[in-house]
């Protein structure tokens, strides 16, 4: 048993299995299709797994630079201008890391002071919360909640969560796990008060690619007057379905990133060489292959979405990303933990209940995430399941097992 005593006290809440562990071990001992965690049941492009096995090969085991491989680092930096028309020196903007989780950790640990206030949109991923404990800091959520259309937040709760203490706006776009991308008017507004009160802002973009229904990603930094203000962090995981190789970077001014280097350095210092070399191939050779991934993705979203509605079940979908929110109270209950915990065992399926990426538990509480970066049968599978689940539910009764 774990002795909390012993735990530093801002960090006693996040003792336990993260929500995506416990799913999936549910779903593991159900033998249930696992629609939780957020991972692709398929590889990423063949010459990225290539160029990882070459670099192997050749020698490329020991430690890169604690910045990354120059060779990533460049191939960052001139993606980051074709695609976003944002410009970064690859020796002095761009810092490579253990992931985008670690670009935010050391963001946040190197860019504020304890005591500080971020800013943050609720929901949020769960390591932000845990980031922001580990470095001392109070969180500030401005709840995203659904217009009947798309997810949005209240222009005036974002101006009123910003005061003295506000250091930096933490934001997520594409976001999970709603699936919004945040829109131009949006971003100005963010980009304003950042202006305003002399604010940084950290933007997690590392759905950039994954993007639907004719959208296109709007990066914080390219706004007017937000460059040399905005610390851009996004990875090879979600891009190149290579979540296991934990590749990601920060760019931005270099006074922002000589932060995270300074953190980072002494965390992981650096990490993943072969990988690194093979990322910045699949960033200057493979994004072909990755709008091939953005498109079947949205065919996977849309049999999933359209699948679950015929059959009656209420589906918030995003506008990218990986997930689906859908109303727990299609299966006869508000409580999407409950659901959750009950799926795996009476329907089949494993799915991630919102409520515990929420800080205001009471918006949360009815609202599941799906995730449909799966094999197009097994989300066939997963939704001929959840139908009969919704259908066997008594609309009296919360959590009627099927037959």
């Amino acid at each position: 048993m774990v002795n909390d005593a012993l735990i530093a006290a801002r960090l006693r809440a996040y003792t336990g299995l993260t929500i995506f562990s416990e799913m999936t071990a549910l779903a593991q001992a159900a033998g249930a299709v696992n629609l939780g965690q957020g991972f692709p049941d398929s590889d990423g492009p063949p010459e990225v797994l290539e160029a990882a096995r070459e670099a192997i090969a050749q020698g490329l085991n020991q430690y890169p630079p604690a910045t990354g491989l120059p060779v990533l680092r460049r191939a960052v930096a001139e993606r980051r201008a074709t695609d976003h028309g944002v410009a970064y020196d690859p020796d002095t903007e761009v810092v490579v890391t253990a992931g985008a989780t670690e670009a935010i950790a050391a963001a946040l640990l190197g860019l504020c002071e304890p005591g500080d206030e971020v800013v943050v949109f609720d929901p949020l991923y769960d390591s932000y919360g845990a980031c922001l404990a580990m470095a001392g800091l109070r969180r500030v959520p401005v709840l995203l909640e659904h217009d009947g259309t798309r997810f949005t937040f209240d222009p005036d709760a974002l101006r009123a969560a910003v005061g003295p203490r506000t250091r930096m706006i933490l934001l997520n776009t594409p976001h999970n796990p709603t699936g919004k991308v945040f829109d131009a008017d949006e971003l100005a507004l963010i980009a304003g008060l950042c202006i305003e009160h002399d604010l940084i802002a950290v933007t997690d973009e590392v759905y950039e690619y994954l993007v639907y229904d004719g959208l296109r990603h709007l990066p914080l930094a390219a706004l007017p007057g937000m460059r040399e203000r905005t610390l851009t962090i996004s990875s090879a995981g979600k891009t190149f379905s290579t979540t296991g190789w934990k590749v990601g970077w920060a760019c931005g001014p270099a006074r922002l990133v000589t932060a995270v280097r300074t953190v980072k350095q002494y965390l992981t210092f650096a990490s993943g060489t072969p990988f690194q070399a093979a990322v910045a191939t699949g960033l200057t050779e493979c994004m072909p292959w990755v709008e091939n991934l953005r498109a079947t993705l949205e065919r996977r979203r849309d049999l999933l979405v359209t699948g679950l509605r015929e059959a009656g079940i209420t589906v918030l979908a995003g506008n990218a990303t990986y997930f689906v929110q859908v109303d727990a109270r299609s299966f006869g209950t508000d409580d999407g933990d409950a659901l959750c915990r009950d799926l795996p065992a009476s329907a089949g399926v494993a799915a991630i209940p919102s409520v515990a990426l929420y800080d205001d538990k009471k918006a949360g509480r009815h609202l599941v995430r799906l995730a449909f970066c799966k094999d197009e049968s097994l989300l066939a599978t997963a939704t001929a399941r959840l139908a009969g689940r919704a259908r066997a539910t008594d609309p009296a009764t919360a959590l009627t097992r099927r037959d």
